[in-house]
């Protein structure tokens, strides 16, 4: 199956597309701090596409723990 982006709620934004065949591969929260992704990263052009997102995941936790919150 694939997600129409079209039928997403407002406060999810498409951010990731497969280059194959265009399908959504990932969407973020614009009102809280949580994102996801299905895909096959082994697949894309580098083996460390997706490193950013697990970056941004350990952002996202450290934020927490402050108690400063993060979008």
């Amino acid at each position: 199956f694939a997600v129409d982006e079209s039928s997403l709620p407002g406060f999810l934004k498409a951010t990731h597309r497969s280059l194959f065949d265009g399908s959504l591969q990932a969407v973020e929260r614009t009102d809280k701090a949580a994102f996801s992704f299905q895909g096959h990263p082994e697949a894309s052009p580098g083996p460390h596409d997706v490193a950013p997102m697990f970056d941004r995941f350990f952002e996202l936790i450290a934020a927490h723990r402050s108690g400063a919150g993060a979008n």
